[in-house]
């Protein structure tokens, strides 16, 4: 796998030349592979990950059994980077939702960097406000809007985060993450589908109609999209 690069995440690329410097021989290529834990409820972290492509999801289980997804990182940000400001525990399970390739850090290397560059710890608690506005977003939108609405949302922050209109994603997963049933995730994007705005075919979505999916979406997505772009200067288009 090739060598870490810096503009292939965000995080990594909006770090100051020094800090960056510092960090740069202590990251490692790593293959974000689908369905792995990178770490669970109640693990100390001891690694941090910059994904270059792919998503990880933070999501939370609930003793009926089910899982929620409460924020998704992909090549935006970093996977456990509070852990370098608090050293606390993990609160989430982080989970490759859809495969990639990325960084891995040891959480040592980024805390020593951070202590020492004002400018490190800003851009660390930066990218940390980001994965709260997105749960509190995420919040508000599933108590409120409607599942056609939410489904168009979440896919077009997953093509976001991807950079991909073509999305490896089958309709046990979007329930799951969205915390609904099946049988209404299918229903609503076969309505999506109908309308022209994706096509979905052996767990392979794709986006078709950007414009159109955008009409369909809940304010959230661009409330979201001006959320990080105010915070860490991304806005994907």
């Amino acid at each position: 796998m090739d060598q870490p690069i810096r503009s292939q995440n965000h995080m990594l690329a909006s770090l100051p030349a020094g800090d960056f410097a510092l960090l740069r021989p202590h990251l490692r290529p790593i293959e974000l592979r689908h369905e792995a834990v990178l770490f669970d409820v109640g693990d100390t972290i001891s690694r941090v990950y910059f994904p270059h492509s792919g998503i990880v999801s933070l999501v939370v289980d609930l003793t009926s059994g089910e899982t929620v997804e409460a924020a998704m990182i992909g090549r935006d940000g970093v996977v456990g980077g509070s852990a370098a400001l608090d050293g606390e525990a993990s609160l989430s399970r982080a989970i490759v939702q859809i495969a990639g390739a990325g960084s891995e850090l040891d959480l040592g290397t980024l805390r020593q960097v951070a202590e020492q560059s004002p400018a490190c710890s800003k851009i660390l608690i930066r990218h940390e406000r980001t994965t709260l506005a997105q749960a509190q977003q995420g919040a508000a939108c599933n108590a409120v809007h409607r599942l056609e609405a939410r489904l168009a949302r979440w896919l077009l922050w997953t093509r976001d985060l991807t950079g991909s209109d073509t999305l490896p994603l089958t309709q046990e997963f979007l329930a799951e993450m969205l915390g609904v049933q099946r049988t209404s995730i299918s229903v609503v994007a076969h309505t999506l589908q109908k309308a022209g705005l994706i096509t979905y075919r052996r767990g392979r979505i794709r986006v078709v109609d950007t414009d159109g999916l955008r009409e369909a979406a809940c304010e959230c997505y661009e409330t979201l999209k001006s959320h990080y772009d105010r915070l860490i200067g991304w806005r994907p288009t």
